[in-house]
Parts: structure tokens; sequence; C-alpha cells
């Protein structure tokens, strides 16, 4: 399956469980990618902290794991928020 960037409005093409979409506006869709962007650096940011693979999904310690889930699910919820 090909990759859909999440800010496409093409998006609901890989996805089974929510079944319709509205469009985005521009600034929605921008305001998601800054979010994921924010999250994906708080994420390397805890794997530098650790000595870790940023490319890998191990942690090196509980605590930085879950720093981790709750930085993802932090971004899903705010993504969710964008989305709604």
């Amino acid at each position: 399956m090909a990759n859909i960037d999440s800010a496409s409005d093409d998006r609901t093409a890989n996805n089974a469980v929510r079944h319709q979409y509205r469009v985005l506006s521009d600034a929605e869709k921008a305001n998601m990618v800054r979010v994921k962007d924010m999250g994906a650096a708080f994420i390397a940011l805890l794997h530098e902290v650790g000595g870790t693979d940023p490319s890998g999904d191990r942690f090196a310690s509980r605590d930085l794991s879950l720093a981790n889930t709750h930085a993802e699910d932090a971004v899903m919820r705010a993504v969710r928020h964008i989305t709604a």
C-alpha cells in the first residue's frame, strides 16, 4: 500500500475505522504537521538523553519509554482535536 501524507485530503484511503472525514483547512493541516513534528522532535530528544538509536523503538529506561508513550498519546489527542 502506498503511503499517504497525513495532511493530504486523501488520508482516508488507508483507514478502516473512521469512515468519514471532513476536509481540513490549510491552517488545520499546518497545525497537525507542527504537532507531529514537535512530537517527533521530543521523542528524538528522549533517545538522545538515553543514548539510544533514534531509528529504533528501545529506550534506555522504563521512564523514557513511558515518556515516549505519553508523547505519542499527546500527539494523537492533539491531532484528534484538530481533525474532529
